[in-house]
């Protein structure tokens, strides 16, 4: 009874005193390193506009998932919708995505008791010629049953935070990852527009080149009566025929670069190139009006730039990390179990067995191994914050010189209206002049030429108007919100065919 109150009295100092050495492994729990802090990034006040832009309110300007459908163009709509649902480089974003989270849930887990649980069963015999422990006692050979049952515990107190800088790094990166894989759909999403205004662009050029085509083979004919009538001579057949010849070439190369675009598309849509068509097709669509907000927006938006600001704080959560292996480390490992030669009495009370440890840790020389651990932490976190600043900088580089493309534009398309409208009337009175026998063939030839490099240019510049609206969506993270557009679209998808293949 004695023995048995003694028992119950060491056992219960022993729970005491690890429960003493816990509380004080808690009460004396730090995190060391650096708390992060956002670094600030100068933010211009407004940016440099003219009367072309307005300026909204950053309420009239929130992030659209479907920003496409400002362009009111169906084909456009349809192969976003393909390319977010196949694209595999999307799908490896997304993918790197869940890695980070469960990244995160492993890290994450250190933070509460480990639980193991093991059984084992042996049986084995004792030697007989053993060497002696006790020369009073002779040694005999003896075969045993060994059962033991029971779990095992431990638990890193992380005293010094070590455990917790993880934690806060791993929150950081999936939130990274996050922001990685918007980035990775928004690069899509453009790249995907950028291609299929290109290819468009081309549809009209070509057009262009056919009509011109039709034109100059009007001219041809007419030449032709002209010399079997013997009016003109053989030369200004030759002329209006290589004119022709020229034009018909220039229209076969622009189909070949169409294709190049067809390609790229078919890529970003995931589907092989020889089984995707995009039917060609003049279209006149005009860009939308990108509302711009202020410039502080741009850093709330883009995705790449978030990810940059999530980089720095899982980069200063490494230094605490390297700086708390310069404190000891407590790990507790308390046991409870039963330990038997027979299985018929395992569980009973005498054969509980339990333990109660705790580990203390401290590298005493490691030849600078930690300092250095220390500064490869520190500077990657200055890395980070460079790399930060860059891309701030840059991303008020790209809005800026969208805004400043897009308005140049706009005065060129203007001015490229009126010239293919002088070129017309130009050809009109040369091919007057012409049949009137005031001026020679060569300058209805000029004339043809005059107009074709002027509709040439006015397909260009709208092409280059909707591409360089494409860019100034990416460079402000994405678009707006189409409201009654994406109504009025939505209702022309249902009566469109879908893009031939």
């Amino acid at each position: 009874m004695f023995a048995a109150s003694r028992r119950a009295r060491t056992r219960g100092s022993a729970f005491t005193a690890l429960s003493a050495v816990a509380g004080a492994a808690l009460l004396a729990a730090c995190t060391v390193g650096p708390d992060y802090q956002r670094p600030q990034a100068e933010v211009p006040s407004e940016w440099h506009t003219d009367s072309f832009w307005r300026v909204a309110a950053p309420s009239h300007a929130p992030l659209a998932p479907d920003w496409w459908t400002g362009f009111a163009d169906p084909t456009l709509a349809r192969l976003e919708t393909q390319a977010l649902a196949q694209n595999q480089t999307l799908a490896a974003a997304s993918a790197h995505y869940e890695q980070a989270k469960a990244t995160l849930a492993n890290v994450s887990a250190q933070r509460v008791p480990e639980v193991n649980f093991s059984a084992q069963a042996s049986r084995f015999r004792i030697s007989h010629d053993r060497p002696l422990t006790n020369y009073a006692t002779p040694t005999e050979s003896t075969v045993q049953n060994n059962i033991q049952l029971g779990p095992t515990i431990s638990y890193d107190t992380d005293l010094f935070g070590r455990i917790r800088r993880q934690v806060e790094g791993a929150q950081a990166s999936a939130e990274q990852s996050a922001d990685d894989l918007a980035n990775a759909r928004l690069v899509l999403t453009t790249d995907l527009a950028t291609d299929y205004f290109s290819l468009r662009e081309f549809d009209n050029e070509i057009d262009v080149l056919n009509q011109s085509v039709k034109l100059q083979q009007k001219a041809l004919d007419y030449v032709n009566t002209e010399h079997d009538l013997g009016a003109v001579s053989g030369l200004d057949v030759l002329q209006q025929k290589s004119q022709l010849d020229s034009t018909r070439v220039q229209a076969q190369l622009l189909l070949n670069q169409r294709a190049q675009y067809e390609h790229a598309i078919a890529a970003l849509v995931g589907v092989p190139a020889p089984q995707f068509a995009i039917e060609p097709k003049v279209l006149d669509i005009k860009p939308p009006t990108v509302p711009l907000g202020v410039p502080s927006d741009v850093l709330e938006r883009r995705p790449d730039v978030a990810s940059a600001e999530r980089a720095m704080a899982a980069a200063n959560a490494q230094i605490g990390v390297a700086k708390a292996a310069f404190f000891p480390s407590l790990t507790l490992t308390p046991g409870i179990g039963w330990e038997s030669t027979e299985f018929a009495n395992l569980l009973s009370a005498p054969t509980l067995m339990w333990t109660l440890g705790a580990t203390v840790g401290q590298v005493i020389f490691d030849g600078g191994r930690r300092a250095a651990n220390v500064k490869y932490a520190s500077e990657g976190y200055q890395a980070t914050e460079a790399n930060y600043r860059q891309t701030v900088l840059s991303a008020f580089q790209q809005v800026q010189d969208g805004i400043t493309g897009l308005s140049v534009l706009d005065g060129a398309a203007k001015q490229s209206r009126e010239a293919v409208e002088d070129a017309r009337r130009l050809l009109s009175l040369a091919n007057d002049r012409y049949s009137g026998g005031l001026v020679a063939y060569l300058n209805v030839i000029d004339a043809q030429e005059s107009l074709l490099t002027s509709e040439r240019t006015d397909v260009q510049i709208r092409g280059q108007q909707l591409t360089l609206s494409v860019a100034l969506v990416k460079a402000l993270g994405g678009g707006w919100d189409g409201g009654a557009q994406a109504g009025a679209l939505a209702a022309q998808q249902q009566d469109a065919p879908a893009p031939a293949r």
